[in-house]
């Protein structure tokens, strides 16, 4: 019932938001130039119904227990994770808008492993709040954008586990340029100047959903291999580029599962042309 009135939503917004629509359509001939466009546009619409999943699962996650999750969520690689966390370095699991983001780090505190996540505040403070409270029902904590980078130093010091989404359009100096299907996009080095600064493992956790199975899978990959080679800035950079070839390759096994309608090439490279 909640996923049908979500589904729903979703199709109303589809047809109702013409400008995000023309960005979705936008993004998806740029990723994907050799595919036709009645294939582009039906990865778009599939997208639409997955957000309204979303919307429906966010609406009911605070009623969750272990056991009513288990039965339509399952780990795979919680190896990966458990074992990056008992190195005590803390972890940083690098995600992005693919699957069900919002579900993932509730889940994965519901399971009994609390997490932080960087988020943007949201423009309203009581919906803000109203939000917040749900994503920490089972001690998630918030670490708010704009004040993030010393309480997550703190937090991979204390070995903790702090989420971040790295899949949006950034601005220099915060962003540096690095590729993304194959086209320059300004992207956050926030994780990698962290990671290298305190030794924090860097794994991939997405939770995306199944078709054949009928259910969402928390995914961790093993801990990413980082450059280290001593020079501050090439090393961002480089690792900035394998954190967004790592989201890339997700999103092009799941397309029908990112959140196509941001406009991840806002920000162009000097000299470069509008894309939006």
């Amino acid at each position: 019932m909640a996923r049908a009135a979500g589904v729903a939503i979703a199709a109303i917004a589809y047809f109702a938001l013409c400008r995000l629509r023309r960005v979705g359509r936008r993004n998806l001939e740029l990723a994907f130039p050799a595919l036709p466009a009645a294939e582009r546009s039906a990865i778009l619409r599939r997208e639409y119904r997955h957000l309204g999943w979303l919307l429906a699962e966010f609406c009911k996650m605070s009623t969750y227990t272990p056991a009513s999750a288990s039965r339509f969520i399952r780990y795979d690689g919680l190896d990966h994770y458990l074992a990056a966390r008992d190195r005590g370095k803390g972890v940083l699991v690098l995600t992005g808008h693919l699957g069900a983001w919002e579900l993932s780090s509730f889940y994965h505190s519901l399971a009994g492993h609390p997490m932080g996540m960087v988020i943007r505040r949201l423009d309203n403070p009581l919906v803000d709040r109203m939000v917040n409270r749900i994503r920490c029902q089972h001690g998630n904590r918030v670490l708010h954008k704009d004040d993030f980078a010393r309480g997550l130093i703190g937090a991979m010091r204390a070995g903790e586990t702090v989420g971040i989404l790295m899949d949006t359009n950034m601005t220099p100096p915060q962003g540096l340029f690095v590729p993304f299907f194959g086209i320059e996009a300004c992207t956050a080095s926030g994780l990698a100047r962290v990671a290298l600064k305190t030794g924090a493992a860097v794994l991939p956790g997405f939770l995306l959903w199944e078709p054949a199975e009928r259910q969402y899978v928390l995914r961790f990959g093993p801990a990413l291999s980082l450059a280290d080679t001593g020079d501050a800035e090439a090393d961002a950079a480089v690792n900035t580029a394998l954190f967004t070839a790592v989201i890339e390759a997700g999103v092009r096994q799941y397309p029908d599962q990112w959140l196509w309608m941001h406009r991840r090439w806002k920000t162009r490279p000097p000299g470069q042309p509008a894309i939006y």
